[in-house]
């Protein structure tokens, strides 16, 4: 199969962002958006009703976009695999985002600058009881039939939630697309990726249980999605940065086979699952850390989050340095079940064989980094850094790189455009392009 590489290729990603991302002037006449005051909000008992299998929800219609949110798809325990929630009784409020899951907010803010631009939403409630998700449709009792596009959130597999920015807020894309978008929260860091698999048979699946809660909601969308208007044969994943490592993740895990039928990466790499030998060892190295042998280790449901996971953080420390491997981190692991085949292997490039796969990087994503002190440099200073690695073959990279990108004035961006997730997702897209019969790969 071949590669795919065409301009207007590279145009759709950033399309389906700025459509979902901001709420622009008007398109057209009949564009919802050109006229808020003609699509006032509908609240009440009736019209943004419908049905899951754990029970009926309620939410509301905005600019004529049925917006539901923080609607259960599973429990769990911790460091356990999710379950499906418990059913209720009667009209669950799914007006407003529910509780998000724990993160480390202080390691989120770089600085106030930065911050205004962003806008974080850090402020929602967090609590363990995170897994939950937002729908928005253009219809529910229309009988249609419309794709399905899940978002993954950024943030690597440390942080990040479904509302962390304004910008992930699906009204736009799906009242604008006609499309049905979802988003999710799963655990992060600590509770979503500690291998305790060394210390107890009990936690053996505990490295991957923060991915597993993502197959989970993809089930619930296969089961609940015909009610919010949604065609639950037509469904594409798709993330920006960490969200895009899920979507790759997504695609060698054999329990979301058949639960998702396309995939969008935005600046998302080649995976590398981590060696279990090694992440294993986190698990015993947390224990050290907080003083508790392994008969010990059910109190590590007991301890509280900040706590665990800056223990966690210092084991993770520890066996980086042992290891002298800085990729270890809080990460999908290859624990032979959940992940059996690593990147490239034959085998498991056959589990997303017919999934498409649309592939790209966001120019300046690591503006933040414009700090440090080659990001103010001047041409020279910044190519003189590029010779690091280019060597030889400088000059040609940056005459490739005038030619692509003759309107950019920031030096730096020479550096960021290839440094940080080009060369991965280049990987990626050969890699799954290369498969005999398999999907076509757009880049």
């Amino acid at each position: 199969m071949k590669l795919i590489s065409k301009t207007s290729l590279l145009l759709v990603i950033g399309l389906i962002l700025l459509n979902a991302c901001q709420n622009q002037g008007p398109v057209s006449n009949s564009d919802p958006y050109s006229s808020p005051g003609s699509h006032p909000m509908i609240a009440d008992s009736e019209t943004a009703l419908t049905s899951t299998e754990s029970g009926n929800v309620i939410g509301y219609v905005h600019k004529g976009v049925y917006n539901f949110k923080g609607i259960p798809y599973a429990k769990a325990e911790r460091f356990m695999p999710p379950e499906k929630p418990d059913p209720w009784e009667g009209v669950r409020s799914s007006r407003s985002y529910g509780p998000v899951c724990p993160i480390n907010v202080a390691s989120m803010i770089l600085w106030d600058e930065l911050e205004f631009a962003q806008q974080h939403n850090f402020w929602f409630m967090k609590e363990e009881d995170c897994m939950n998700l937002n729908v928005w449709s253009p219809g529910i009792k229309d009988g249609k039939q419309r794709p399905v596009m899940v978002w993954l959130h950024g943030g690597g597999y440390t942080a990040g939630s479904s509302c962390e920015l304004p910008t992930y807020d699906g009204e736009n894309l799906s009242g604008r697309e006609d499309v049905v978008v979802v988003s999710i929260n799963h655990r992060l860091n600590v509770l979503g990726f500690l291998d305790l698999s060394a210390v107890d048979k009990k936690y053996e699946q505990s490295a991957n249980v923060g991915m597993m809660d993502i197959v989970l909601a993809l089930e619930w969308v296969q089961a609940n999605i015909v009610n919010f208007g949604g065609d639950p044969a037509n469904v594409t994943i798709f993330g920006q940065s960490g969200g895009a490592g899920k979507v790759a993740t997504l695609m060698y895990a054999p329990s979301a086979k058949g639960l998702f039928h396309k995939a969008i990466m935005q600046s998302g790499g080649k995976p590398n699952f981590r060696d279990q030998e090694q992440t294993s060892k986190i698990g015993l190295a947390l224990l050290d850390v907080l003083g508790l042998s392994k008969l010990e280790v059910d109190k590590l449901t007991e301890i509280p989050h900040d706590e665990l996971l800056a223990a966690g953080n210092k084991a993770i420390d520890k066996v980086r340095g042992e290891a002298q491997d800085l990729r270890l981190g809080w990460a999908p692991v290859l624990d032979g079940e959940f992940l059996p085949y690593q990147t490239g292997d034959p085998n498991g490039e056959a589990i997303s064989k017919d999934i498409p796969l649309m592939i790209g990087t966001t120019k300046t994503e690591f503006g933040q980094s414009s700090r440090t002190p080659y990001f103010k440099g001047s041409r020279e200073e910044v190519i003189e850094h590029l010779k690091e690695t280019y060597k030889d073959e400088t000059d040609a990279f940056v005459a490739a790189f005038d030619k692509a990108y003759p309107d950019t004035k920031m030096p730096s961006d020479m550096m960021d455009v290839d440094f940080m997730f080009r060369p991965g997702s280049v990987d990626f897209a050969n890699i799954k392009s290369s498969v005999e019969g398999g999907a076509p790969a757009y880049m």
